[in-house]
């Protein structure tokens, strides 16, 4: 059972991670932005069983919870960590698992795919660690010619600098790598 070690403030006041000392995960993230999408994640159905909470996102060893503005967070956190301490710990996951959970997108022609892997490392080496750090991450939906369709997890889901000046700087970094492409949010 995973015991919280740290809580930290996010940019989106409506956020707040928890940082574990015990992995939730390897490697495959978890993202709900409603108690019907997470209904077969028991951990997250029991956070979304709470008053104020429209969002969560985990991944190895923390979990962002978001709220819909009105709780006091002191009460909030209190109530979110009883089930996050009686959460099963990750077990070993194989390889095949973690694979299977990756941005690789079928269907894509050998070159869109050598585009894209390229455009997840920078995005790996460049944006995901700031995102993961502020509570969030970045998850690719598609590639389709020059546009690259994203979709925000956790806190940046929800905070508006994500969608306007994030969205900008990710899209203006991409560019040194791909002069044309066009960055959207879904």
């Amino acid at each position: 059972m995973p015991k919280i070690s740290e809580i930290e403030g996010t940019p989106n006041r409506n956020a707040l991670k928890f940082i574990l000392k015990e992995p939730l995960t390897w490697g495959v993230t978890h993202s709900y932005d409603n108690a019907e999408q997470a209904r077969d994640d028991p951990l997250a159905a029991a956070l979304f069983d709470i008053d104020h909470v429209t969002n969560v996102f985990y991944v190895d060893r923390w979990i962002t919870i978001t709220q819909d503005g009105g709780a006091d967070w002191q009460d909030l956190a209190r109530e979110v960590a009883d089930p996050i301490r009686a959460a099963p710990a990750a077990n070993a996951q194989s390889a095949a698992t973690v694979a299977a959970a990756s941005t690789a997108i079928a269907g894509l022609s050998p070159e869109a795919q050598k585009r894209l892997a390229a455009i997840n490392e920078m995005l790996d080496e460049e944006i995901r660690p700031y995102l993961q750090n502020d509570g969030g991450d970045l998850h690719v939906l598609g590639l389709d010619g020059n546009k690259l369709n994203v979709h925000y997890q956790g806190a940046c889901g929800t905070c508006p600098s994500s969608i306007s000046g994030t969205l900008r700087g990710i899209q203006n970094m991409l560019r040194s790598i791909e002069p044309d492409i066009e960055v959207i949010a879904t």
